[in-house]
């Protein structure tokens, strides 16, 4: 490979942070209608990766088998990893932004042939997307094994089924453990929400660090506090539903979620003055 290609600007400095724009209240909801369009849009490629998401559930379940309690740590799991998971979905609703295809193409070089095709020093920039899918998923695990020892430890009878878990925890005369369940999870989920919500999409568009994605979602939630807790319970409650119909739902869920978050980081932000990052 050719050495003559200049070397890549150095990422901006922390201190350069993106504008935050504050949006209405209805805003989430456009933003599904926008994700619905892109789906019509490029629909095979879509439906494929929601798809590969409901597979990954049912594998899921099958390895849940009589555990309740692991499933029931996957699923907020699922939800804290998902974003990174979509990154091509975003990387196609960039490129029917741009008037690009929204092919194959995008999806492969989003996930291995990104930034000139080099392959550059793990301290490049080139591998944010990569280690921040690696601080997700690390996240995800720990929560899963909290859940798990929690329940397993607190609850009153053996969990081996959603009915058993809603008996025994959700509705148990005795004890906090739901309520503590329910904390543990959100004191986990709630700030990883607000580090993720626009952080993915940003690292995929601009050639940011990791920590000026993540404070510049921080300045998101800050600033539109109320959408952007619609926006949060619209992704739960959307996401329960998809698994709720035989795992089918997320199917069209997942697609229509990756790109709604795509035009989420669009309306959120004003990134015009931010280094692009290219697929080139």
């Amino acid at each position: 490979m050719s050495n003559s290609a200049q070397p890549a600007k150095p990422p901006v400095s922390p201190a350069m942070l993106a504008n935050v724009r504050t949006i209405g209240m209805t805003q989430p909801v456009q933003w599904l209608v926008r994700g619905w369009q892109d789906l019509t849009r490029c629909a095979g490629i879509s439906l494929l990766h929601g798809l590969a998401m409901a597979v990954a559930g049912a594998l899921m379940l099958l390895l849940a088998h009589d555990r309740f309690w692991f499933m029931a740590g996957a699923f907020s799991g699922f939800l804290l990893v998902a974003p990174i998971l979509a990154t091509s979905l975003y990387a196609l609703s960039r490129a029917l932004e741009r008037g690009e295809p929204a092919n194959w193409a995008i999806v492969l070089k989003t996930w291995l042939n990104w930034q000139d095709g080099q392959f550059r020093k793990w301290g490049d920039g080139h591998w944010n997307l990569l280690k921040f899918g690696f601080l997700l998923a690390a996240a995800g695990t720990a929560w899963v094994l909290l859940s798990a020892g929690l329940i397993t430890l607190l609850a009153p009878a053996a969990i081996t089924s959603p009915v058993e878990f809603i008996r025994h925890v959700v509705l148990a005369k005795q004890g906090f453990l739901f309520e503590l369940w329910l904390a543990m999870g959100g004191v986990l989920v709630a700030p990883i929400f607000a580090s993720t919500v626009i952080t993915i999409p940003m690292l995929l568009d601009r050639r940011v660090p990791i920590p000026v994605a993540v404070a510049t979602s921080w300045q998101v939630i800050l600033a539109n506090p109320v959408p952007m807790a619609l926006w949060g319970a619209l992704i739960m409650v959307l996401t329960l539903l998809g698994f709720a119909l035989v795992l089918l739902g997320l199917v069209l869920v997942v697609p229509v979620l990756g790109h709604a978050s795509w035009h989420a980081y669009r309306d959120l932000l004003d990134v015009s003055d931010l280094p692009e990052r290219e697929l080139r």
